[in-house]
This record gives C-alpha cells, sequence and structure tokens, in this order.
C-alpha cells in the first residue's frame, strides 16, 4: 500500500505526517508493506527540505523528517493507494485534479482521523511559532495512528 501525505508547499504537515506514519509502520514491522510520501499542492518548496522548525521539534519527539519538497502531479493519482490532505484547501485543490471518480476516493482528509481534538483540519504552522509546530506533531500522531488503525482494517493487512 502507497500513501501519498499532502499539504500546501509540503514542508511543514505532510513531511511530519509521513515520518511520524513512517514511525508507526516502523513499529509495527509493515515496512515492507506500506511505503509513504508526501507532497504539496503548490510548488514554492519544491527541491527543499522540511521548515527547520519542524524538522527540529520533530527530532525532539522522536521523527527524522527527511523528505524534500516536492508539488503533486496528477500521476499520483496513480501510484498512490491513497492521498491524504491536511486541510480543505488541500483537499479541495486535489480533488479539482482528480479525473476519476476513482481517483476521487482515493483523497481522504487527515483531520477525519484525529480523535483526541474536535479537529477537522490540520493548520498551517509556517508562520506562525514553535508552539504551533509542537501542536501539530501531537495533531499528527494523533491523527496517524487512527489513519493506520482504519487502513489496516480496510486493506486486511
Amino acid at each position: 500500500m502507497k500513501l501519498l501525505f499532502v499539504c500546501l508547499g509540503n514542508i511543514c504537515r505532510s513531511p511530519a505526517a509521513e515520518a511520524i506514519m513512517n514511525n508507526l509502520i516502523e513499529e509495527r514491522d509493515l515496512t515492507e508493506k506500506i511505503i509513504c510520501d508526501s507532497a504539496g499542492t503548490s510548488s514554492y518548496h519544491s527541491g527543499q527540505p522540511a521548515h527547520p522548525i519542524m524538522r527540529e521539534q520533530a527530532k525532539l519527539k522522536g521523527y527524522n523528517v527527511t523528505s524534500i519538497s516536492r508539488s503533486f502531479e496528477i500521476a499520483d493519482f496513480n501510484e498512490f493507494d491513497w492521498i491524504i490532505t491536511m486541510d480543505q484547501s488541500n483537499y479541495e485543490d486535489v480533488i479539482s485534479m482528480a479525473k476519476t471518480k476513482k481517483h476521487r476516493k482515493k483523497v481522504l482528509k487527515m483531520g477525519n482521523f484525529c480523535k483526541t481534538k474536535n479537529q477537522d483540519f490540520i493548520p498551517d504552522p509556517y508562520q506562525e511559532g514553535t508552539q504551533s509546530f509542537t501542536n501539530v506533531i501531537s495533531l499528527l500522531e494523533d491523527s496517524c495512528s487512527h489513519l493506520l488503525k482504519f487502513l489496516l482494517k480496510k486493506e486486511e493487512i
């Protein structure tokens, strides 16, 4: 199974989600069965590593954020089984690129998997302070955990 996490610039939320999910996958010895990547709906930061504050805060929690920013492409609908967006704007951008019903069915909202807080989206910490990045990591830890449970049940891995 292949997962693609998507946010706006692919330097904050989606690379953190990728790192957190990879950690969960490794803990459950599923690295041969589930592959993660991330992308952005814009090309603002293509080729750049994740935001330094995100990398720093993730590292403090034991996550290694190593992805390099890239833009979401139409070909990703065929490459990935699930495309998980961080907020409504990302969701709408990705859905607008979907050519078929099959492609649209692959697109999920990360906020729908957040269970500890009543949160329907993962906020963008880009121009916020360190605490915003820490908050996003907490939201993603919760969301990734529940997303993985959903996928394991749905895909019967």
